[in-house]
């Protein structure tokens, strides 16, 4: 089952016609992914880098608009692992409002050597904690 992570949409989030701005659509969408890693590895990007030695920086977003987003009810992004590389991991989440798709996204990033800022493969631990959560892409 894919990761829940609940967004509370303020209205600073939102632009004269009182919908959130379209650049806060991919900073929701990547707190969502952090929060997957937060809850399944025990910290996000900024502990990867700084007590694990590695990063994942994304190389590729792809982001699909269906309804707008509005802060009346909070946003529900679905968050999970859909492929891993040698180097990479595909993401897709999928924000909800009320039960209503606002977006779905797709999310390539690839692994690094936080010293080196070099691809690398993702630690032997990492890399099985996503294999236990992968789940195949629709494509």
């Amino acid at each position: 089952m894919a990761y829940q992570h609940k967004i509370r949409v303020a209205w600073g989030d939102c632009d004269p016609a009182n919908i959130v701005y379209t650049a806060r659509i991919p900073w929701f969408a990547l707190d969502a992914i952090n929060g997957w890693w937060e809850e399944k590895f025990g910290g996000g990007w900024y502990q990867m880098e700084m007590d694990h030695g590695f990063g994942s920086p994304f190389v590729n977003m792809n982001l699909d608009f269906r309804a707008p987003i509005t802060p009346r009810h909070r946003l529900i992004c679905e968050v999970a692992p859909t492929r891993l590389g040698r180097t990479s991991i595909d993401w897709r989440v999928v924000g909800r409002q009320d039960g209503v798709t606002c977006f779905e996204g797709r999310f390539t990033c690839v692994f690094t050597d936080a010293r080196s800022f070099t691809k690398a493969p993702p630690p032997d631990e990492v890399k099985a904690l996503i294999e236990a959560h992968l789940e195949p892409s629709a494509e």
